[in-house]
């Protein structure tokens, strides 16, 4: 047997999860909330792109992006024209 078999079979002894409930944190749902949201071509690529090069997830960047503007009170410049 590997030394990796013997460390897995070593913490399945030390840690029993058989009588865990449910989620490991109860209070994980509450921190995100799923939606439907439609993002242009161009802006999906550009955060896979650099999810590619992170090695973070593209949806969690965003989240990232989009939490880093609401936690600095950014706001879109926008110009309409008639």
């Amino acid at each position: 047997m590997s030394s990796t078999n013997n460390a897995a079979i070593k913490m399945r002894k030390e840690y029993d999860f058989a009588k865990m409930k449910g989620r490991a944190n109860p209070h994980a749902k509450a921190l995100k909330k799923q939606i439907t949201i439609r993002l242009g071509v161009d802006v999906i690529e550009y955060f896979k792109a650099q999810a590619k090069q992170t090695g973070i997830g593209y949806q969690n960047l965003i989240n990232l992006y989009l939490t880093e503007c609401a936690h600095s009170g950014k706001k879109p410049a926008l110009q309409w024209t008639k």
